[in-house]
């Protein structure tokens, strides 16, 4: 029974190989249609942040001459977009167009005593005009909050008096200063209102913002603070919904922030609610716009090439320089990577871009992907089974069994984790399951060629045919990834995938334990001898550098690892010499370490332990295209990269070893001698 029980499990792998190929071939529909998906929005949209510009603009000597000399330069520039925030009093005391006083300083102006239960915010207007157009905008903004308002006068000016103390006054949101409005749209600039969501939603005011906006051409909006529009009284008022309705009637998309410590309240559901009409936006921080312009041009590029990025919004704020006894900004470093010597918007289009206003990605995503999927996941249950059967070979069909009714289940109550689940599951077994495999062929081998009976030209030649089909194992993971995955939320980074640090671990670890236990005559037998071996203190340290190193290992695996001196260079050069950075880890470590320690493994047992870290490679190749947001063209040739630039240093190797090892050959006769 046990012996026929055996047999099955060692006949079904044959056929889980099968299920693995028919999974790969049913995914690559979807492959090309998340392909296309990719290629449908290449218009590329600067915004500039109007708000700093003018706060720039407030130390100038003529902030109304610098305010229209720097349009005109930043339209000349590429910048598409301005971005206006809801104004307030503080802004439009900025751009001259009020006056604004505490109680005490209007009281002063009167030369009059202080009242002591008056403590109001005055406004003075500065122009006929101004008046004209602000007066009714600030009246019902404050009226709304039943805040009382009054008239007031100021040497012939025409004023306000709001029942509120002006520190509070001035936080108020309002409508976009509409005079500022008028004058970017009369330049030729796109808007990009910013919306936030800090007062109480009110459907027919946002039904005529909404309508202006449309007639003045906004076809995005960004959402200021924590919270999308209406998130907050969405559950009184089902607001999101109202809002989402208001969006789609006048065509307005809304743009998504890359990096954000958390996602805006409400943003997922609101994309959902309007059909993906989102792009994905890249903000460069008021303390970054001072770096050097090469290290700004790249960032933009890659921004747009490797990351989905259709929006580049530029901060700056003046500050303070002492050194230079003067107020600076970074407006001319700004231009000037753009532009000449950085470049960036030349980069851009020479990437296949153009500057215009950003478009949302056309969505292919046909009704029959789900049977195709269907067939995905069973390739996907069938490579984890694969996996299984490399350490538990009596249980490859219960796991297989299993996985198909976990499956099954998770489909019915949380599809969105079977895909996620699945994905990482079979992207950390193909890299593992590869390298057991590449481990085995290496000791059967040995077996039939024992030293010396290989010579070192056949050693090289089946190192490079298993180096091949290590990596040909490894990114069959890949069609399993893109199809299980292949949703706008991903693309868009809504939904992101899971469980980063396990796949860059767990193949480390379950090749370790390989390595370690399965080269032996039983499994039980090499643990004894491991656990009857004397703890010295070369292994304790031997432990806590590779302790230190994981640590620094897992720091180095997100977005947020501090990179090595030099090292941003480094990648900068790469990146304009390729097109596509490749990954250090691979090229530089890991690829070329597979080809050596194959190379010596042949020779020399303890070569195997070279397998542990070289699997990183295989790892980090699929780890690529779980970045959903990166074109997966984009991920592909970042890894052939590798691979090929990893088979450069490998062979490289491979001769310093060669060298090494025929002097070992030459003179440790001698030394053994003495």
């Amino acid at each position: 029974m046990i012996r026929s029980w055996q047999r099955w499990n060692n006949f079904s792998r044959k056929w889980l190989w099968i299920l693995v190929i028919v999974g790969i071939v049913a995914s690559l529909p979807v492959i090309y249609q998340r392909v296309e998906t990719e290629s449908s929005a290449n218009k590329v949209e600067f915004v500039f942040n109007y708000r700093g510009l003018l706060e720039i603009a407030s130390y100038k000597a003529d902030p109304a001459a610098y305010m229209n000399e720097q349009l005109d330069r930043l339209k000349t520039a590429g910048i598409h977009t301005m971005a206006m925030f809801e104004s307030t009093l503080d802004e439009l005391s900025k751009a001259r167009r009020i006056m604004v006083f505490s109680a005490l300083e209007a009281a002063k102006l009167n030369q009059s005593v202080i009242s002591p239960d008056g403590n109001y915010t005055y406004i003075a207007f500065t122009s006929e005009e101004n008046e004209k157009q602000l007066r009714p905008m600030i009246e019902e903004t404050f009226r709304k909050l039943d805040v009382p308002v009054a008239d007031w006068e100021y040497q012939g000016h025409g004023g306000l008096i709001i029942g509120m103390s002006m520190e509070e006054a001035v936080l108020k949101p309002m409508p976009q200063d509409p005079i500022a409005f008028a004058m970017l749209r009369d330049k030729g600039f796109q808007i990009l209102p910013r919306l936030a969501d800090s007062k109480p939603y009110d459907q027919e005011a946002m039904d005529r913002q909404l309508a202006f906006y449309a007639e003045n051409g906004v076809t995005r909006i960004l959402f200021d603070g924590d919270s999308v529009k209406g998130y907050n009284n969405n559950e009184n008022m089902n607001s999101l919904q109202g809002f989402a309705e208001l969006l789609n009637k006048y065509h307005i998309g809304i743009a998504a922030i890359e990096g954000l410590k958390a996602p805006q309240k409400g943003f997922n559901k609101l994309a959902y609610l309007i059909d993906y009409n989102v792009v994905r936006l890249h903000s460069l921080a008021d303390a970054e716009a001072v770096q050097d312009t090469a290290t700004l041009a790249d960032r933009f590029v890659l921004a747009a090439k490797d990351r989905n990025i259709r929006m580049i919004y530029l901060n700056a704020s003046p500050s303070k320089d002492a050194s230079k006894a003067a107020i600076t900004d970074p407006l001319d470093n700004l231009v000037h990577s753009l532009l000449a010597p950085g470049n960036a918007i030349q980069r851009i289009e020479n990437n296949g871009f153009e500057l215009g206003t950003a478009e949302p990605f056309q969505i292919h995503d046909s009704s029959w992907q789900k049977y195709l999927k269907a067939l995905v996941v069973l390739g996907g249950v069938a490579f984890v089974a694969l996996l299984i059967s490399c350490f538990l070979p009596s249980l490859t069909l219960a796991a297989f069994a299993l996985g198909l009714i976990g499956s099954a289940g998770l489909y019915v109550l949380k599809p969105v984790m079977l895909e996620q689940a699945l994905a990482l599951f079979v992207a950390i077994s193909a890299p593992t399951v590869a390298m057991v495999l590449a481990i085995r062929k290496v000791q059967e081998l040995r077996d039939k060629h024992p030293h010396p009976g290989m010579t070192s030209g056949r050693r090289l030649t089946h190192t490079l045919v298993l180096y091949v089909k290590t990596a040909i194992i490894s990114l069959a993971a890949v069609p399993f990834v893109i199809a299980l995955l292949n949703n706008i939320t991903y693309s868009l980074v809504l939904n992101q995938f899971r469980g980063v640090s396990l796949l860059h671990l767990v193949p480390i670890f379950l090749i370790a334990v390989y390595v370690f236990l399965y080269r032996g005559n039983s499994v039980w037998e090499e643990l004894k001898n491991w656990m009857k071996m004397p703890i010295t203190v070369i292994w304790v340290v031997i432990a806590v550098v590779l302790a230190a190193a994981a640590y620094y290992y897992l720091t180095r695996t997100g977005n947020a690892g501090t990179l090595l001196p030099g090292e941003a260079a480094f990648r900068s050069f790469l990146e304009n010499t390729f097109g596509v950075r490749p990954r250090n880890k691979e090229f530089l470590l890991a690829h070329p370490l597979f080809i050596v320690g194959v190379f010596a493994a042949f020779r020399y047992r303890w070569a195997f332990f070279a397998m542990i870290v070289a699997v990183m490679g295989q790892l980090s190749m699929v780890d690529t295209f779980a970045h959903i947001h990166t074109p997966a063209a984009i991920s592909l040739i970042r890894d052939v990269l590798g691979l090929g630039l990893g088979l450069v240093f490998g062979l490289i190797a491979v001769l310093v070893w060669q060298i090494i090892e025929r002097c070992w050959d030459k003179w440790s006769p001698r030394l053994l001698k003495h």
